[in-house]
Protein backbone atom coordinates (compact mmCIF):
# COMPACT_ATOMS: atom_id res chain seq x y z
CA UNK A 1 0.00 0.00 0.00
CA UNK A 2 1.37 3.76 -0.82
CA UNK A 3 2.07 5.82 2.25
CA UNK A 4 -0.47 7.94 0.93
CA UNK A 5 -3.29 5.70 1.26
CA UNK A 6 -2.99 4.71 5.00
CA UNK A 7 -6.17 6.17 6.34
CA UNK A 8 -4.82 9.51 7.55
CA UNK A 9 -6.19 12.67 8.18
CA UNK A 10 -5.95 14.63 4.56
CA UNK A 11 -3.59 17.58 5.13
CA UNK A 12 -4.22 21.02 4.40
CA UNK A 13 -0.90 22.47 4.00
CA UNK A 14 1.13 21.65 1.38
CA UNK A 15 5.50 22.16 1.58
CA UNK A 16 7.00 22.14 -1.45
CA UNK A 17 10.85 22.01 -2.22
CA UNK A 18 12.23 24.17 -4.10
CA UNK A 19 14.81 23.04 -6.77
CA UNK A 20 13.34 20.29 -9.19
CA UNK A 21 10.61 20.78 -7.91
CA UNK A 22 9.38 24.35 -8.74
CA UNK A 23 12.99 25.38 -10.91
CA UNK A 24 15.44 23.61 -12.28
CA UNK A 25 19.07 24.97 -11.95
CA UNK A 26 22.38 24.07 -13.55
CA UNK A 27 25.05 24.91 -11.45
CA UNK A 28 27.31 24.36 -14.65
CA UNK A 29 26.17 27.67 -16.22
CA UNK A 30 27.53 29.83 -13.65
CA UNK A 31 30.89 28.14 -12.85
CA UNK A 32 31.49 28.00 -16.76
CA UNK A 33 30.52 32.22 -16.31
CA UNK A 34 32.86 32.36 -13.32
CA UNK A 35 35.86 30.26 -15.58
CA UNK A 36 35.50 33.06 -17.90
CA UNK A 37 36.43 35.61 -15.59
CA UNK A 38 39.16 33.74 -13.50
CA UNK A 39 42.37 31.84 -13.60
CA UNK A 40 41.32 28.18 -12.90
CA UNK A 41 39.25 26.24 -15.84
CA UNK A 42 35.05 25.25 -15.57
CA UNK A 43 35.84 22.10 -14.89
CA UNK A 44 38.00 23.62 -11.40
CA UNK A 45 35.61 26.19 -10.58
CA UNK A 46 32.39 23.45 -10.57
CA UNK A 47 34.08 21.04 -8.29
CA UNK A 48 34.62 23.93 -5.72
CA UNK A 49 31.04 25.20 -6.37
CA UNK A 50 29.39 21.85 -6.24
CA UNK A 51 31.84 19.29 -4.31
CA UNK A 52 34.00 20.87 -1.75
CA UNK A 53 31.97 22.02 1.53
CA UNK A 54 31.96 25.60 0.62
CA UNK A 55 28.45 25.67 -0.41
CA UNK A 56 27.31 23.35 2.38
CA UNK A 57 28.89 26.16 4.64
CA UNK A 58 26.84 28.89 2.71
CA UNK A 59 23.59 27.27 2.52
CA UNK A 60 23.89 26.32 6.07
CA UNK A 61 24.36 30.18 6.96
CA UNK A 62 27.98 29.39 8.13
CA UNK A 63 29.41 32.12 6.28
CA UNK A 64 27.92 35.12 5.12
CA UNK A 65 27.45 35.77 1.04
CA UNK A 66 30.36 37.93 1.10
CA UNK A 67 32.56 35.53 2.74
CA UNK A 68 31.62 33.01 0.27
CA UNK A 69 32.20 35.31 -2.83
CA UNK A 70 35.84 35.96 -0.97
CA UNK A 71 36.37 32.54 -0.67
CA UNK A 72 35.74 31.89 -4.21
CA UNK A 73 37.81 34.62 -5.25
CA UNK A 74 40.55 33.66 -3.38
CA UNK A 75 40.58 30.14 -4.65
CA UNK A 76 39.52 30.82 -8.08
CA UNK A 77 41.16 34.96 -9.19
CA UNK A 78 37.33 35.90 -10.15
CA UNK A 79 37.92 39.49 -10.77
CA UNK A 80 35.06 41.19 -10.90
CA UNK A 81 32.84 42.96 -8.00
CA UNK A 82 29.99 41.15 -5.36
CA UNK A 83 26.75 42.07 -7.80
CA UNK A 84 28.77 40.76 -10.66
CA UNK A 85 29.57 37.65 -8.78
CA UNK A 86 26.25 37.34 -7.48
CA UNK A 87 24.35 37.56 -10.72
CA UNK A 88 26.81 35.03 -12.54
CA UNK A 89 26.11 32.68 -9.57
CA UNK A 90 22.41 32.94 -9.17
CA UNK A 91 21.53 33.25 -12.73
CA UNK A 92 20.96 29.64 -13.27
CA UNK A 93 17.19 29.11 -12.50
CA UNK A 94 14.31 27.84 -14.76
CA UNK A 95 10.90 27.62 -13.62
CA UNK A 96 9.22 24.29 -14.07
CA UNK A 97 5.77 26.01 -15.57
CA UNK A 98 3.37 22.70 -14.09
CA UNK A 99 4.98 22.39 -10.71
CA UNK A 100 3.99 26.42 -10.43
CA UNK A 101 0.58 26.23 -12.04
CA UNK A 102 -0.14 23.48 -10.02
CA UNK A 103 0.96 25.50 -6.70
CA UNK A 104 -1.54 27.62 -8.00
CA UNK A 105 -4.63 25.00 -7.97
CA UNK A 106 -3.75 24.19 -4.44
CA UNK A 107 -4.06 27.92 -3.50
CA UNK A 108 -7.07 28.02 -5.14
CA UNK A 109 -8.46 25.36 -3.55
CA UNK A 110 -7.85 27.01 0.11
CA UNK A 111 -4.57 24.97 1.09
CA UNK A 112 -1.96 26.90 2.63
CA UNK A 113 1.71 26.44 1.18
CA UNK A 114 5.08 26.73 2.01
CA UNK A 115 8.65 26.59 0.99
CA UNK A 116 10.98 24.34 2.75
CA UNK A 117 14.43 24.63 0.56
CA UNK A 118 18.52 23.74 0.87
CA UNK A 119 19.47 27.56 -0.37
CA UNK A 120 21.35 30.01 0.11
CA UNK A 121 21.14 33.83 -0.02
CA UNK A 122 22.33 35.06 -3.36
CA UNK A 123 19.77 32.08 -4.86
CA UNK A 124 16.94 33.65 -3.33
CA UNK A 125 17.12 37.29 -3.52
CA UNK A 126 17.30 36.30 -7.07
CA UNK A 127 14.21 34.12 -6.93
CA UNK A 128 12.43 37.05 -5.12
CA UNK A 129 13.41 39.13 -7.92
CA UNK A 130 12.17 36.96 -10.84
CA UNK A 131 9.86 34.35 -10.21
CA UNK A 132 6.89 35.88 -9.13
CA UNK A 133 5.16 32.60 -7.94
CA UNK A 134 7.44 32.81 -4.91
CA UNK A 135 5.81 35.30 -2.91
CA UNK A 136 2.04 33.59 -3.18
CA UNK A 137 3.61 31.28 -0.89
CA UNK A 138 2.46 31.69 3.27
CA UNK A 139 6.41 31.60 3.94
CA UNK A 140 9.80 29.96 3.19
CA UNK A 141 11.80 27.81 5.39
CA UNK A 142 15.21 28.61 3.85
CA UNK A 143 18.47 26.55 5.05
CA UNK A 144 20.84 29.06 5.55
CA UNK A 145 18.58 31.34 7.81
CA UNK A 146 17.79 28.38 10.47
CA UNK A 147 21.58 27.08 10.22
CA UNK A 148 20.43 23.08 9.11
CA UNK A 149 19.72 21.31 5.78
CA UNK A 150 17.15 18.77 4.88
CA UNK A 151 17.55 16.16 5.81
CA UNK A 152 18.15 17.76 9.42
CA UNK A 153 15.39 17.41 11.81
CA UNK A 154 16.00 20.87 12.95
CA UNK A 155 14.14 22.17 9.50
CA UNK A 156 11.15 20.12 9.80
CA UNK A 157 10.74 21.35 13.16
CA UNK A 158 11.33 24.84 12.38
CA UNK A 159 8.47 24.43 9.82
CA UNK A 160 6.13 22.88 12.35
CA UNK A 161 6.39 26.10 14.24
CA UNK A 162 5.96 28.85 11.64
CA UNK A 163 3.13 26.89 10.29
CA UNK A 164 1.43 25.38 13.64
CA UNK A 165 0.82 22.61 12.13
CA UNK A 166 1.77 18.50 12.84
CA UNK A 167 2.15 15.31 11.74
CA UNK A 168 -0.52 14.10 8.40
CA UNK A 169 -2.20 18.01 8.54
CA UNK A 170 1.26 18.73 6.54
CA UNK A 171 2.14 16.83 3.04
CA UNK A 172 5.78 17.76 1.75
CA UNK A 173 7.25 17.18 -1.71
CA UNK A 174 10.90 16.73 -2.49
CA UNK A 175 12.72 15.24 -5.08
CA UNK A 176 15.27 13.89 -2.79
CA UNK A 177 14.13 10.58 -0.88
CA UNK A 178 15.38 10.82 1.83
CA UNK A 179 14.18 14.36 2.50
CA UNK A 180 10.68 12.85 2.02
CA UNK A 181 11.36 9.78 4.23
CA UNK A 182 12.46 12.38 6.83
CA UNK A 183 9.21 14.31 6.78
CA UNK A 184 7.55 10.86 6.77
CA UNK A 185 9.52 10.04 10.01
CA UNK A 186 7.26 12.74 12.05
CA UNK A 187 3.78 11.35 10.28
CA UNK A 188 3.99 14.19 7.17
CA UNK A 189 2.05 12.88 4.23
CA UNK A 190 5.15 12.86 1.51
CA UNK A 191 5.76 12.79 -2.06
CA UNK A 192 9.02 11.42 -3.49
CA UNK A 193 8.59 14.15 -6.37
CA UNK A 194 9.95 12.37 -10.00
CA UNK A 195 7.30 14.45 -12.29
CA UNK A 196 4.58 16.54 -12.68
CA UNK A 197 2.41 14.17 -13.82
CA UNK A 198 3.10 11.49 -10.95
CA UNK A 199 2.72 14.28 -7.99
CA UNK A 200 -0.62 15.52 -9.25
CA UNK A 201 -1.71 12.24 -9.64
CA UNK A 202 -0.67 11.44 -5.65
CA UNK A 203 -2.29 14.98 -4.70
CA UNK A 204 -5.75 13.80 -6.64
CA UNK A 205 -5.40 10.42 -4.62
CA UNK A 206 -5.70 13.06 -1.47
CA UNK A 207 -8.75 14.95 -3.36
CA UNK A 208 -6.25 18.05 -2.95
CA UNK A 209 -6.80 18.48 -6.69
CA UNK A 210 -9.20 17.29 -9.16
CA UNK A 211 -7.53 13.71 -10.62
CA UNK A 212 -6.36 14.14 -14.60
CA UNK A 213 -8.28 13.94 -17.57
Amino acid sequence: MHPLTHAVPAPDTIVFDLGRVLVDFDYSISSRRIAERSRIPHERVRELIEMSPLLFEYETGTITSRQFYRAVQDHTGFADSIDAFAQVFADIFTPIPEMVALHRQLREAGLATYILSNTNEIAVGHIRRNFPFFAEFDGHILSYEHGSMKPDAHLYEVTESMTGKRGPQLLFMDDRLENVEAARQRGWHGIHHTSHADTAQRLAELDLVPRPD
